[in-house]
């Protein structure tokens, strides 16, 4: 059982276990009542000082009215009773205006009323407003009366006014209500509108889409399975075009797979049978070099290293059809050793037909899975040994087989390197493909194939380097990366 990452974890966003619950029409539905109503929110606040001020200059504009009717009236004092209605009306404890240079006041106390604030509405600045409406309805409550001062109309300099805070702040409390309530209706109306778009428009095919795929995991060799692509012209129409390509391919894949695992299964048993009745055949052919007659055992020799090969072709077939090869696990390994380890198992020492030169450095040490890159030299190094014996060297000059390395900007550089005939021209399309890349005549082309693929698990590449005379393999293996990247 996989353990988990610790660091992981320190990196990961906590998301909320009922989120993660939800499909996905849920959380878009979800997601556009917040939108709509962190916009609501945005509207609200200038929206709120805008009615806050709006209230204060309907109160300021009849306060004017009641400042004309002092300018119009008697200089002392206006009749008994006309500044109690004025005041009411106007819904103010207080008026004073400056007109004429003299200031005249309208008020219920005698004496001057001491206020909690002063609110200048003739340079208004909005930053202010909002903060002033969201500071009187945060506050508690408060008992003393606010100042208000503003233009005013006719030949008063000034207008200014005592009233109480209480009913501006009822009236901003229910203007505040009534925006919730609207922004409810809005959000959920618009939420709604959204989640059936959506539903429609991207959520259903979308989950056909996985409805689909989840169907042909159970039967990929379906092809009732594939998906019928829509007539749609956007993103979802280009998705279900790509997923119906991907599943026909998948579809035919796996039933090539499948076609050529059942061949396989059956040609494993036929080679290993066939082993058998070679190995027999041989055993019996090994007798034939006692006989005395010369025709015999002239020929048996060659009956001999045919029966060889078959077995030999036998085994590497049997081999490559096992499972895929492990991942490497890779350490540092001294190069010229290994090089020498696998001459060793060739017998190139005693070898006198083919000679060898382990030009490898002895300080040199490379990054790689000994097993792997020992199966990978021996193939190399096999085939080159093979195409020395078989053809000789080119223009009559001694067999060498020469195996080279050294290290480049971290890289490990492996040559193995001889004097043959080379590899053929036609031999070259398909030089590391089993069974096709074949650079020996009745070769299987496994060894090739093996060697390419422990390479690739490595991260490296293999080529068939340009050459004059004979065969040059090259073989790169990266840099070991540094732990934790």
């Amino acid at each position: 059982m996989q353990q988990p990452d610790p660091t992981a974890s320190n990196l990961s966003v906590s998301v909320p276990r009922g989120l993660t619950r939800l499909g996905l029409s849920a959380k878009l539905l979800l997601l556009t009542v917040l939108f709509v109503m962190l916009a609501e929110v945005l509207i609200y606040l200038p929206s709120v000082a805008n009615f806050r001020m709006n209230w204060l200059n309907d109160r300021l504009a009849a306060a004017q009215i009641a400042v004309l009717v002092l300018e119009g009236g008697p200089q002392e004092r206006l009749p008994e009773g006309s500044e109690s209605r004025l005041l009411m009306g106007v819904g103010a404890r207080a008026i004073a205006a400056r007109v004429g240079g003299a200031r005249r006041l309208l008020s219920l106390d005698s004496m001057p009323v001491a206020v909690s604030r002063t609110v200048d509405l003739r340079d208004p600045s909005w930053v202010s407003a909002i903060g002033e409406a969201l500071q009187l309805l945060l506050s508690p409550p408060s008992e003393m009366p606010i100042r208000v001062v503003g233009q005013a109309m006719g030949s008063a300099d000034f207008v200014e006014m005592v009233l109480d805070e209480a009913p501006l702040r009822r009236a901003m409390v229910t203007f505040s209500i009534n925006i919730l309530l609207l922004s409810l209706v809005i959000s959920g109306l618009t939420a709604g509108l959204v989640y059936l778009a959506l539903n429609w428009m991207i959520v259903g095919p979308i989950r056909q889409l996985a409805a689909n795929v989840m169907e042909f995991e159970v039967e990929p060799e379906n092809p009732r399975r594939i998906i019928e692509p829509s007539q749609r012209a956007d993103e979802i129409g280009e998705a279900e075009r790509a997923l119906a390509r991907m599943q026909m391919t998948l579809a035919d894949e796996l039933r090539a797979k499948k076609h050529l695992a059942e061949l396989g299964l059956a040609v494993s048993k036929i080679n290993h049978d066939l082993r058998n009745m070679l190995a027999a055949a041989q055993l019996m052919s090994d007798r034939l070099v006692e006989t005395r007659d010369a025709k015999i055992r002239r020929f048996a020799p060659r009956l001999i290293a045919t029966l060889d090969r078959a077995i030999e072709f036998c085994q590497a077939t049997l081999a490559y059809g096992r499972a895929a090869e492990a991942t490497p696990v890779l350490r540092d390994v001294a190069v010229r050793q290994l090089v020498a380890e696998q001459a060793e198992m060739l017998g190139l020492p005693e070898n006198k037909q083919v000679q060898f030169v382990n030009e490898v450095p002895a300080e040199l040490v490379g990054a790689c899975d000994p097993d792997q890159m020992a199966r990978v030299l021996l193939n190399l190094m096999r085939n080159s040994v093979q195409a020395l014996t078989q053809a000789g060297a080119e223009a009559g000059a001694v067999p060498v087989l020469v195996v080279r390395a050294e290290a480049v900007e971290g890289m490990l550089l492996l040559r193995v390197a001889d004097n043959g005939p080379g590899v053929p021209e036609r031999a070259r399309a398909h030089l590391f493909q089993a069974f096709r890349g074949s650079v020996n005549p009745g070769g299987t082309g496994l060894g090739l194939a093996i060697a390419a693929e422990l390479v690739r698990l490595h991260g490296g590449t293999i080529e068939l380097e340009p050459s004059e005379i004979g065969a040059v393999f090259k073989v790169t293996l990266p840099a070991r990366r540094a732990s934790g990247n």
